[in-house]
C-alpha cells in the first residue's frame, strides 16, 4: 500500500506527523527571539496536544510521532521543516534562526520510515512549510516572506515543477511576528477556503477566483486566534482552534463538519495552528467529490 505522499490540503488524511510539546517547548518564552506570547504552561500545552491527537484518531487518522527533543521549541510545528510530494520528503531550511537544523530531524524520522528524500533547500536559500501549499495536485502556490527568500522559492521549484504561482507575502509586524502564507489562508475543501482577506496577496485571490474557489472571510477579530489556521482532514470535515464562533459558523452553513479543540497554550501562544502542529505524510487522491 501507498505509505507516502500529500500533493492536497484537503485530500484525505491518512497518516500524519506530529512532535509532542517537550521542555524547550516549555522554556519557549525565556527568550523573546521565539516569539511566543507569555509564559508556557507545558503540562497545558501537552493537555491540548493530546486532544488534538484524539481528534485526528477519532477520525481516522494514523499518527506517527517525531520522537526527538531538541532546543528548539518550534519544533512542535512540524508542518514548516518538510514537504512530502508522490517522490518522497523535501526537506526544507528555515528562515527562522533557531529554526535552522530542523530538517535533520525530519531526514532521520524519514529514514527510519522508509520515505526517500526527494529533493532538500540548500543554502543560503530558506523556505517555511508555511508558505507553501498544493491548490491542486498540479497547482503548486509559494509565498516570498520574511521566512522564505528568492533563493528558497527558486530551488523548490526546480524540485516540485509543474503549475507554480509565487507570491509575495506582506511584510506585516516585520521580522519579529510570523507571518507566513498558509496564516493567511486554509483550503477545506476543493472548491472552499477560508482567507484573512486585509492580507491575501491580490494574485492569489485571483488564482483562487480562476479555479473557482469559494472564499470565506475571516473577521479581523478572529485571525490572531487562529480562525483562519484550520486542517482539513477529508474535504469539509475540519479541525479548528476553538473559539472563533463566526468562522465557524460560516463553515457550518456551508456544509463543513467542525471539530474544534483547545488551543490556547499549543496553539495561539506559539502562533502555530493545527495546520502547523501536523505534517501530512499520505494523503490520499480520490476521496469524495469536491463540495
Amino acid at each position: 500500500m501507498k505509505q507516502f505522499g500529500a500533493r492536497s490540503m484537503t485530500d484525505p488524511l491518512e497518516r500524519v506527523l506530529v512532535k509532542r510539546p517537550g521542555p524547550a517547548f516549555g522554556a519557549a518564552f525565556e527568550d523573546p527571539a521565539h516569539g511566543y506570547l507569555h509564559a508556557v504552561d507545558l503540562d497545558e500545552a501537552r493537555r491540548q496536544h493530546d486532544q488534538l491527537l484524539r481528534l485526528l484518531a477519532d477520525l481516522g487518522v494514523h499518527i506517527d510521532e517525531l520522537g526527538v527533543e531538541t532546543g528548539d521549541p518550534d519544533l512542535v510545528y512540524v508542518f514548516d521543516p518538510a514537504l512530502v510530494s508522490d517522490e518522497g520528503m523535501i526537506l526544507l531550511r528555515s528562515g527562522k534562526p533557531n529554526r535552522l537544523g530542523e530538517e535533520e530531524a525530519m531526514e532521520s524520522w524519514a529514514a527510519d520510515a522508509s520515505i526517500p528524500i526527494a529533493g532538500r533547500i540548500g543554502e543560503p536559500g530558506t523556505v517555511d512549510g508555511g508558505d507553501t501549499f498544493w491548490l491542486r495536485p498540479d497547482v503548486f502556490c509559494i509565498g516570498r516572506s520574511l521566512r522564505t527568500n528568492a533563493e528558497g522559492v527558486r530551488q523548490l521549484t526546480s524540485i516540485v515543477g509543474g503549475d507554480i504561482h509565487v507570491f509575495d507575502v506582506p511584510y506585516f509586524h516585520g521580522p519579529d511576528e510570523c507571518l507566513h502564507l498558509l496564516s493567511v489562508i486554509s483550503p477545506v475543501a476543493g472548491d472552499l477556503a477560508v482567507v484573512y482577506l486585509p492580507l491575501l496577496p491580490s494574485g492569489l485571490y485571483g488564482l483562487l477566483r480562476d479555479h473557482g474557489v469559494e472564499l470565506i472571510a475571516v473577521p479581523d477579530d478572529e485571525f490572531d486566534t487562529l480562525g483562519c489556521n484550520i486542517l482539513a482532514v477529508r474535504p469539509g470535515v475540519l479541525i479548528v482552534v476553538d473559539g472563533n464562533p463566526r468562522t465557524r459558523r460560516s463553515l457550518e452553513d456551508r456544509g463543513c463538519e467542525v471539530h474544534p479543540f483547545e488551543g490556547s497554550e499549543i496553539c495561539i501562544n506559539g502562533t502555530g495552528g493545527p495546520t502547523c502542529l501536523t505534517r501530512p505524510i499520505l494523503r490520499l487522491s480520490g476521496g469524495p467529490p469536491p463540495r
